[in-house]
């Protein structure tokens, strides 16, 4: 038996009066955490909930989201968490693809949620705030006291835990299966490799909806006691106020945060000096980027890779003193990875051998839910095939190189969007930056650059193309440069690039 929700249990017993989860409210600590998760596990299972069902959770990060949680997992039902951005059909897709039985929303995304929910048939809902648009009901009624402890369902470690829902880059999104044994596995392997301690907080901003805050953030530090310092939206400024006032000791963020983060002013309303690591995933962080940060915040950057359907671990850069800056880090223990060539063949260590990554272990999921056919594409040859690009150094460090859906052929050659990205995020007028690749007549493909400029006098578009060029092979530099105030995010931060042509 292994049901997931035994990490929050036994840090409960261990350290019940120690704070779970920080935020604007006050704290929570782990013993009322496990209690009110108990309390959810009980009305769940009352309103017929049996294990193996399917419960959609709606939420920004408040504390409402770890109480669901594990109280859906308390009653051995499987958790489907929805992107809060999410707008009435997608919503109903997945509610329907999942066959969720029930939906725990939030009153600032209520609309969507009810709309969705009409189209996939589902009436059981239950919403955090305000339900005047719907009859909803309130949360609070899923967390009447229980009065004793309850019992954790009968899970197996190879049972699914979540269902969570892939990006969607090309066509639907998927649902990845994630199991017991492999998010308890990711959370408690990483979190001893990293050495997370019971008097750590963590800067809780990257949605809990999204794997890497689910897994990486959420599970890792339930797991082994220490506090989440929880920020519903992130801004520069809600961070740094919250490391201020939560002394926090632990920043996990994405690329684009990082960046936020840099161009925020820092003045004396903040005290960052309780911060000891950046955890940096979710996309690669340009190394401009890392530099300038280490060096404003004084605070080291470790960068590891992972993705939805290896919940979420994959390599990581365990400490400051076991790093190779700009690289993702090394296989976790438990974890193979190979470079492979189109043909299957393993290549070689060594940066010019670039093939796609594929790996193979524990932290893999079961399957695409209802996607048999999509699954046995995904392990050809009895690997998980990321669809990224990278390579290994002598040393045994993954560098990703890009993602393989995203490599532009121009006329021939092959352009990575990443290495030109990292060219102009290095330009002083330049405070984002993606690239994709356009169709052309004469090329196939050409390179465009979207760009985000820096506050102040407006660059010049010749000079920073002139800049890459200077820098870059004749085959490599942009040729199209467009200005744009801010670039498509995804709900986890990332850069959307099916939104840009």
């Amino acid at each position: 038996m292994l049901n997931l929700a035994v990490i929050l249990r036994e840090s409960a017993t261990a350290r019940p009066h120690t704070p779970a989860i920080m935020y604007d409210g006050g704290t929570i600590s782990y013993q009322d955490l496990d209690l009110l998760s108990d309390a959810v596990a009980a009305a769940l299972t009352s309103r017929g909930i049996r294990p193996g069902d399917r419960v959609a959770l709606h939420l920004p990060n408040i504390p409402q989201f770890p109480i669901a949680y594990f109280g859906i997992l308390k009653a051995g039902a499987v958790v489907v968490p929805l992107n809060v951005l999410l707008r009435a059909p997608e919503i109903g897709y997945q509610l329907a693809d999942s066959q969720a039985r029930l939906l725990i929303t939030w009153g600032g995304a209520l609309e969507e949620a009810a709309k969705g929910a009409a189209e996939a048939g589902l009436t059981d809902i239950y919403t955090v705030g305000p339900a005047d648009t719907t009859p909803a009901q309130p949360f609070t009624e899923l967390t009447a006291p229980v009065g004793e402890r309850w019992p954790l369902a009968d899970r197996d470690g190879g049972d699914v835990a979540a269902i969570v829902y892939t990006s969607g880059t090309t066509g639907r999104p998927k649902g990845a299966e994630l199991t017991n044994l492999q998010l308890y596995l990711n959370a408690d392997i990483p979190g001893r490799l990293f050495d997370l301690r019971p008097d750590d907080v963590v800067i809780t901003a990257l949605p809990l909806f999204h794997v890497f805050g689910m897994s990486s953030t959420m599970n890792v530090a339930v797991r082994f006691g220490a506090a989440m310092s929880l920020i519903p939206r992130f801004t520069p400024h809600a961070v740094l106020s919250a490391v201020t006032r939560d002394r926090a000791t632990i920043f996990d963020g994405v690329p684009t945060m990082f960046t936020a983060l840099l161009a925020h002013p820092h003045d004396d309303r903040y005290d960052t000096s309780s911060l000891r690591v950046c955890i940096s995933g979710g996309d690669a962080i340009p190394a401009h980027v890392l530099d300038a940060f280490e060096k404003r915040f004084g605070v080291p950057i470790l960068e590891g890779y992972g993705m939805t359907e290896t919940a979420a671990t994959i390599t990581f850069n365990v400490s400051p003193q076991d790093r190779r800056a700009y690289s993702v880090g090394r296989p976790v223990w438990g974890v193979q990875v190979q470079i492979w060539d189109p043909d299957g063949r393993r290549l070689p260590a060594g940066r010019e051998h670039v093939g796609e990554i594929v790996t193979r272990g524990y932290h893999t999921m079961r399957g695409y839910h209802g996607k048999p056919q999509a699954t046995a594409e995904a392990f050809q040859g009895g690997w998980f095939h990321t669809g990224d690009l990278g390579c290994f150094d002598e040393d045994g460090y993954l560098f990703v190189v890009d993602r393989k859906k995203e490599l532009i052929i121009r006329g021939g050659y092959n352009v990575y969007p990443r290495e030109v990205e990292e060219v102009l995020h290095r330009h002083p007028g330049v405070l984002m930056a993606a690239v994709v690749g356009v169709p052309d007549d004469r090329l196939g493909e050409e390179v465009k650059a979207f760009v985000v400029p820096r506050p102040g006098p407006a660059p010049d578009r010749a000079e920073i193309i002139g800049y890459c060029r200077d820098r870059l092979a004749a085959y490599k530099y942009p040729r199209l440069l467009e200005f744009r105030d801010s670039l498509p995010l995804s709900g986890a931060g990332k850069v959307l690039k099916k939104e840009l042509s």
